[in-house]
């Protein structure tokens, strides 16, 4: 199994909106995803951290695949890439972990 978890800091304003009201965007964005994509096993999202969190950080994905196949499906299939477009624009960094269990 493939554990996939990546986190997203927002410019502080871009497409019209703040860095708050686009991770609210993203996220829902990203929770779309669930049931779209038959690789993709479980997701989750948040844009809420406790105050322990080290990272400066505005959105987290955490998903499960049952294998590096089943990620690159995830990551070549159109709805994914179509919100990658969007994330794109407001996103200032990106940073991700993949690793196997």
């Amino acid at each position: 199994m493939i554990q996939h978890i990546v986190w997203f800091t927002m410019k502080e304003h871009a497409e019209g909106a703040s860095a708050n009201e686009n991770a609210q965007k993203v996220a829902a964005l990203l929770r779309s995803l669930e049931g779209k994509i038959p690789s993709l096993r479980s997701l989750e999202v948040s844009t809420d951290f406790a105050s322990t969190t080290t990272e400066p950080i505005h959105v987290l994905l955490y998903a499960t695949y049952d294998d590096e196949e089943g990620l690159k499906a995830y990551a070549e299939h159109p709805e994914h890439v179509a919100i990658g477009e969007f994330i794109r624009k407001v996103r200032d960094e990106r940073k991700a972990i993949d690793f196997v269990v």
